[in-house]
């Protein structure tokens, strides 16, 4: 399936790629994806992609997903997808897992989807091989729905989770944190 596009637009994203030499869809992603995993300090302005030289699952999905629409190709959806976190499937995360006793730990990831063909350009070895085993659950998304809305869905997720398994002994709180020593695992 082929999913790339010139870029023509005379929009902010489509200019940003323009400036750093890449001229289609395909040289964009592959821009993308070599930038190193790290967080963005604006996630609300989708060009610190280029100023801060990194991102995340959302910036870079989102800006992905900024640039397909700037340039008219509708075909491309910003997902967030809820998957089991597990030593598994991401094992820099192991040992924090180990530590707090979790098999596994729900966590957000956004990806794109070009007619049902999962795009994931988060690091340079991403593929949907990567969580599609372990997807529990996805919605469309829209690129500034990447912050807060993320956040909160996220937040109610695993509060949702929480009250179905009444053996994990953690607050949302605590398992937010836990959360966050995985996430610095994997920087």
């Amino acid at each position: 399936m082929n999913y790339n596009f010139e870029i023509h637009s005379n929009g902010e994203i489509s200019q940003l790629f323009l400036k750093n030499q890449c001229s289609n869809f395909l040289s964009a992603s592959e821009f993308i994806r070599n930038l190193p995993y790290r967080r963005n300090l604006n996630k609300d302005n989708l060009a610190t992609v280029f100023i801060d030289e990194c991102g995340t699952c959302s910036t870079k999905h989102a800006i992905l997903k900024t640039l397909a629409e700037e340039n008219n190709q509708t075909d491309f959806k910003l997902i967030l997808g809820i998957f089991k976190m597990s030593g598994n499937n991401t094992p820099k995360i192991k040992s924090v897992l180990e530590t707090y006793n979790l098999d596994y730990i729900p966590e957000a990831h956004n990806y794109l989807k070009f007619k049902n063909q999962i795009l994931d350009f988060t690091k340079k070895n991403s593929s949907e091989n990567d969580f599609i085993d372990d997807l529990m659950e996805e919605i469309e998304i829209e690129p500034h729905q990447i912050n807060q809305f993320k956040i909160e869905f996220h937040k109610n997720y695993l509060s949702n989770w929480l009250a179905k398994n009444p053996q994990i002994q953690y607050s949302l709180e605590e398992l937010w944190q836990v959360r966050e020593q995985c996430i610095e695992a994997l920087s």
